[in-house]
């Protein structure tokens, strides 16, 4: 006789008190886990890239002041601002550069406001270049 002859063909047991359990429960028991959780989003947000913020000369600064007052009397303009922007998780920013017309520009806060609502520190423009052009500088 084999070993285990005496139990080979019984039907399997089942519990009176709790239903049986789907494949799928079954299987998720074994399923691989992540033990340290955030850890691989961790590892990408350490690998990301930023930039770190220009310094401009203070003839750059002179221009983009000069080009902010005369949007201010012609906010009709289209242009092309080239800006940077400071990261909220990591030290350093990324700069971005977007063609829109100006709605506003608050002097007091120091901001720029875009046709598209966007907001803008007038201190982290790097560059603007007027596209439609109107015989300025």
């Amino acid at each position: 006789m084999n070993k285990y002859s005496d139990i080979l063909y019984l039907e399997h047991p089942t519990s009176k008190k709790r239903k049986r359990m789907s494949l799928y429960n079954r299987s998720a028991q074994f399923a691989p886990f992540s033990a340290l959780t955030g850890y691989e989003e961790e590892i990408k947000e350490t690998g990301r890239i930023t930039d770190t913020k220009k310094c401009l000369t203070e003839e750059v600064k002179e221009k983009i002041n000069e080009q902010l007052q005369y949007l201010e009397k012609n906010k009709n303009q289209t242009i092309k601002i080239t800006y940077f922007q400071k990261d909220t998780k990591k030290k350093g920013g990324t700069y971005y550069t977007i063609t829109t017309k100006i709605k506003r520009i608050d002097s007091v806060t120091k901001e720029l406001y875009t046709a598209t609502n966007e907001k803008i520190q007038i201190d982290d423009i790097v560059k603007l270049e007027f596209l439609t052009y109107n015989n300025f500088i």
